[in-house]
């Protein structure tokens, strides 16, 4: 028998007996994360693909038309990896997207560090701290592999095995729909947004932005009614209860609050078609 195929069913059969065992207060489905690293990039590396093949639904802007637009997002996303605050760092791509779509309030982060921002999103918020507070949470959910995770609960370990394997082409449109669609993105458990909230503060502490970046974009979600809101962030907590979270970790942290907000977001904002 093929050594591959062997191997994955001895991981399916694992698997089984696991998803029998899980606990029932486990929120994020899955006691057991069956994908390594590698798989994580794998599966990010072939979603990437199916967006690039896919200009109708994601009109992805031209990096080099827009250079100026990816320099100063992925110049922001540099500022986390560079916080000592990421896991895998070295390890995960940490590419950055934009989306050409103003009618869509919407961010995700695929496995293995893949970030994707719609234009909608980025002239929704109103500073460079509010957009480094979502970078933050975003780039939290891949390093903690939240993605993966959730993925893995929603769609199953064969079915993830057998495209991280290559067995299923037609598959990865599927689960890329059920990832980055803007009424089907992936429903993260309390914990793992709250977790994706705090990883943030801790980012950004280590930047000169105020740390609780993310707590601001919630005050306007807050005051706009959370249910007129970006569909990027669950809201569960409420947004009302991850801006308390949000600020208590500033103060355990004792990292700086007040806004940076150079006046160069502005002109990003301006440079967007």
């Amino acid at each position: 028998m093929n050594k591959i195929k062997f191997s994955l069913l001895i991981v399916l059969a694992i698997s089984s007996f696991f998803y029998s065992c899980k606990d029932d207060n486990d929120e994020d489905g899955t006691s057991v994360l069956f994908f390594s690293v590698q798989d994580d990039l794998e599966l990010g590396n072939q979603l990437k693909q199916e967006i690039f093949n896919n200009p109708q639904e994601y009109p992805l802007l031209d990096s080099v038309q827009y250079k100026s637009a990816y320099d100063y997002i992925r110049g922001l996303k540099d500022e986390i990896l560079n916080s000592g605050e990421i896991d895998y760092k070295n390890t995960f791509a940490w590419e950055v997207y934009i989306i050409e779509d103003d009618n869509v309030l919407n961010a995700f982060a695929a496995p293995g560090g893949y970030i994707y921002f719609y234009t909608g999103l980025i002239k929704y918020l109103d500073k460079e701290d509010d957009l480094m507070g979502v970078m933050g949470h975003e780039m939290a959910h891949a390093d903690l592999r939240h993605s993966v995770k959730q993925m893995q609960r929603q769609y199953g370990i064969s079915l993830l095995l057998s495209i991280a394997l290559g067995n299923e082409p037609s598959s990865t449109a599927e689960i890329l729909g059920g990832l980055a669609g803007t009424l089907g993105i992936l429903k993260f458990s309390r914990d793992a947004e709250t977790e994706s909230d705090l990883a943030s503060v801790r980012y950004l502490a280590k930047t000169p932005h105020r740390c609780d970046g993310a707590a601001t974009f919630f005050k306007k979600l807050s005051a706009a009614g959370a249910g007129g809101g970006p569909v990027f962030l669950s809201t569960h907590p409420s947004p009302d209860n991850r801006v308390q979270l949000i600020t208590q970790e500033a103060i355990n942290l004792a990292c700086d609050t007040t806004y940076y907000n150079p006046s160069s977001y502005q002109q990003f904002v301006n440079s967007l078609p």
